[in-house]
Formats: C-alpha cells, sequence, structure tokens
C-alpha cells in the first residue's frame, strides 16, 4: 500500500461501522407494529402457519432480506409486512430503527418500530400460507411485566459424527498445530432467553428481545 492507496481508502472509508461477517449469516428484517386500541398502543403479533419455517411461534412480521427486491432492510421489513398482513403500505408509518440483533444461530435481524394507521385488525387481510392468526396485547402488560428469564449453553464444535458414525472434521485444529483444547467442544457460552408468557402464548427469543429494546427505550 501507497499513500495513494491510503488516500483512497480514506475517501471510502465509511461513516459509520458495519457487522463484521454480516454476509455469512440469514439477514431478515422485521417490523415492530403498534396499533392503537381504545387510547392505547398495543404491539400486534402474529402466529406463524405451522407448515412454514418456525411454524406455530409468534413474531412480529418480517422476512429474509431480498437484494433483487429491497435497498436495504427497511424495505425488506415493510414488503414482508405488506405481504403476510395485506395490509396497504401507506397505511403503515415507520417511526425508526431498533438495535440489531446478531442471534448466535447464525441469523441477523435488522428492525423498525412502525405504526398500522388502522382502526381495527379485522381491516387486515393476512396470508394464511404464512400467517395462522393475529392478535395483539397492550405494550403496558410489557411494561409492568418482566420477562421470565433463561438460558442455554452455546458450544463450538470442531467436528462430528454422521449417521455413519464417521467423523467429519469441520475445523482442522490439528493440522494447523492449534492447542489440543481446540481438538474437543469449547467454548460453552451461556445465551440468554428471554420469555414472555401471554394471550395464552409463549413469546420468546428474538420476539422477546425486541419487546425489551421497544420497553427499554420508552423508560430511558
Amino acid at each position: 500500500m501507497n499513500k495513494s492507496n491510503l488516500d483512497g481508502l480514506i475517501k471510502r472509508w465509511p461513516a459509520l461501522p458495519g457487522i463484521n461477517g454480516k454476509e455469512e449469516f440469514f439477514n431478515s428484517a422485521v417490523l415492530a407494529l403498534l396499533l392503537p386500541v381504545k387510547g392505547e398502543y398495543h404491539f400486534v403479533f402474529q402466529k406463524r402457519s405451522a407448515s412454514i419455517r418456525q411454524g406455530g411461534e409468534i413474531c412480529f412480521p418480517g422476512g429474509k432480506f431480498d437484494p433483487t427486491k429491497d435497498a436495504d432492510f427497511k424495505e425488506t421489513a415493510l414488503r414482508e409486512t405488506v405481504e403476510e398482513l395485506g395490509v396497504s403500505p401507506d397505511k403503515i408509518r415507520v417511526i425508526g430503527p431498533l438495535d440489531t440483533i446478531i442471534s448466535v444461530m447464525g441469523t441477523t435481524v435488522d428492525a423498525f418500530l412502525g405504526v398500522l394507521d388502522i382502526s381495527s385488525l379485522d381491516e387486515l387481510n393476512i396470508n394464511s400460507d404464512e400467517v395462522e392468526r393475529i392478535f395483539s396485547v397492550p405494550v403496558s402488560h410489557f411494561e409492568n411485566n418482566e420477562p421470565e428469564l433463561y438460558q442455554v449453553s452455546i458450544t463450538a464444535h470442531p467436528s462430528y459424527i454422521n449417521q455413519a458414525g464417521e467423523e467429519i472434521v469441520l475445523f482442522p485444529t490439528k493440522e494447523l498445530g492449534l492447542p489440543e483444547r481446540y481438538t474437543r467442544p469449547w467454548g460453552n457460552i451461556m445465551n440468554n432467553i428471554f420469555v414472555y408468557r401471554v394471550a395464552g402464548e409463549v413469546i420468546w427469543g428474538i420476539t422477546a428481545r425486541l419487546i425489551r429494546d421497544v420497553i427499554g427505550k420508552i423508560k430511558a
């Protein structure tokens, strides 16, 4: 690298940092929606259809980023919300971004907070291929009730045993001359999982984290 290379690098340097390795993840975006009901805002949730990925779970509308359709993650969140809830784009007002979630399960979620400009959930025409049902819960419920907290252990495995009983090496630690401890599973990182029990359903994982994000911003 010479001075000319460095000068060019400085001109191209981004104003804000990104997420290293984001392209290696399943990149998605969701819209945490608020609906005014009798003078109080509710979160709008959907229960995923049993036939799709993570069927039967409670979530906010959203989905995978598609570079052929979306200029950015905000467009992803809006496009997926329109498709899943059957709502006109002009009935959605996006307030702004929430904190990006990087899941240990290989997913990134760029989330946004928005408001639905409709009188009732009955105005929505949900896509039954993806959504089993929709319901709302007052935001105040989450302001007044802390989530349950659990943990799971996340461990790095340099190899695994396949169905034929053969060891499949993923990371050749011996060949690379790394310390002996890396030939066995390592890490044992404890990952927090938040859980809300509400309306006869369990809301957990990424959706629960997004709720905590919003509530934290309300209480700040």
